[in-house]
Order: structure tokens, then C-alpha cells, then sequence
């Protein structure tokens, strides 16, 4: 199944346009004509299949025969993550933990970080592209960037937790999981988080955690974690 998408379409719609870049897409290198059926996502659960009734290259028409809803999650998995230095890693992190499943994401920025400015616009569209690619049906939120110290004083949902490599007593990651639980998950720069960092955290009932024995980039982090906590709630 291709999947196209939509943000603005829900239960109530009877037909709409694509616009003329993703209407060239589907005429012109897709080869779509009259009667073919689309499948598009809202990337708020609902699958909507849809009949093209206008083949235009300029803007193609459809209308919807039917939809169906997913269920909606029973966990919320959000991930902090610094930005990393090269930004071709963030971007695979973005793209695979949305393969995965997550379901929010804010990019950091801490003491250790090496990047402080992130391109929205262009993770967005990296984003989209892996749940279109995927069929997820759910699209991440992905918030503007901002500091840890601004993210931990904030009120975040869940259990909170903090993934960092200092010599310290820490539970690992899958001890303190529970089963349909929301999950707020930080995970620091290549140079890990300051000491001040994680006792602020700490300060804000953010409880350590371990990914494991070995030392992980922080892109691996992040979809180790990602990964873990999707697979710890399948059912």
C-alpha cells in the first residue's frame, strides 16, 4: 500500500484536492488516472481510501469511499534528544524512530551540545516521509528545540527518565517499564549530560536509567530507547 497525506481531512470530508506538487507526483510519475484508488492518512489514526475523480497534474481530485480509524496508542513515548553534531544522524534517528512508533519527540539543547540550531521545516518533512513510507498512520509531534533546563522544570507526563553514562546507581531501562505507562526519556549529547544537568533532572523526579552495557552515540540511544518501550508494550 502507498500512502499519501493529508492534515486536513477527517470523518466528515467527502472529497478534496491534492496539491499540484504531490497532484504531479501522482499523474505524472505514479501514472495515476480516473477510478484508481489512493489510501491517505490524516496521521491522526484514520485510513481513508479514496477514488480519483479529476486526473490533473495541477490538482488532483478524489473522493472518499471509505475510512477506518487504528486504535488509538495506550502509551505515549516522548523523547528528549540533543542534537547531534552531524545533522544526517538526527535525521536518521527521526526517520527510524518513526518507522518504530513514537509519538513525540523535543530536540534539546545542553551544557555538552555541539549543535544549538535545528531546521524544523526540513525534520518535519523527514518525519513525514517516514510515516508515508511506513503506513504509520500516527504523526509525531515533533516541538520546537529548546533548553534542558526548560524542558525538565516544564511539566512533563509519565515516568520521567534520564539516560546518561556518569558512574552512578541507575536502574536499567527495562526495570522501571510498565505496561501501557507514558514515558518522558532524555538523552544527552555526545558528551553526555553535565553533572549539573542530571542532578537538576534528578531534582525533578527524572529517574537514571541504563541502555545497556556498552556506551552508545546518541542517536542509537534514542532509537535503543524507542524501540524498547514499543516492543516492551506490544501485546
Amino acid at each position: 500500500m502507498q500512502l499519501f497525506y493529508n492534515p486536513n481531512i477527517d470523518e466528515q470530508t467527502a472529497s478534496f484536492s491534492f496539491d499540484k506538487e504531490e497532484s504531479k507526483h501522482i499523474i505524472k510519475v505514479l501514472r495515476k488516472r480516473d477510478g484508481d484508488i489512493l489510501f491517505v492518512t490524516n496521521g491522526r489514526g484514520y485510513l481513508f481510501e479514496c477514488e480519483i475523480t479529476l486526473a490533473s497534474d495541477n490538482k488532483c481530485t478524489v473522493q472518499i469511499n471509505s475510512f477506518d480509524k487504528k486504535e488509538t496508542p495506550k502509551f505515549h513515548l516522548h523523547l528528549a534528544v540533543a542534537p547531534t553534531k552531524m545533522n544526517d544522524r538526527y535525521e536518521w534517528f527521526l526517520e527510524k524512530a518513526t518507522e518504530i512508533g513514537i509519538q513525540e519527540i523535543t530536540p534539546i539543547i545542553c551544557d555538552r551540545s555541539e549543535r544549538k540550531v535545528i531546521n524544523k521545516e526540513r525534520f518535519d518533512k523527514i518525519i513525514l516521509s517516514a510515516l508515508k513510507q511506513s503506513n504509520e498512520l500516527y504523526l509525531p509531534k515533533l516541538n520546537e528545540a529548546v533548553t534542558f533546563k526548560e524542558f525538565v522544570n516544564q511539566k512533563n507526563n509519565g515516568t520521567l527518565l534520564i539516560a546518561h553514562c556518569e558512574e552512578t546507581d541507575k536502574k536499567t531501562l527495562k526495570s522501571v517499564l510498565k505496561t501501557n505507562e507514558d514515558i518522558t526519556l532524555l538523552i544527552g549529547p555526545e558528551g553526555d549530560f553535565s553533572v549539573k544537568e542530571i542532578a537538576l533532572a534528578l531534582e525533578n523526579n527524572f529517574i537514571p536509567v541504563s541502555l545497556g552495557n556498552t556506551r552508545l552515540r546518541t542517536e542509537t540511544a534514542a532509537i535503543v530507547a524507542c524501540h524498547s518501550v514499543v516492543f516492551f508494550n506490544e501485546e
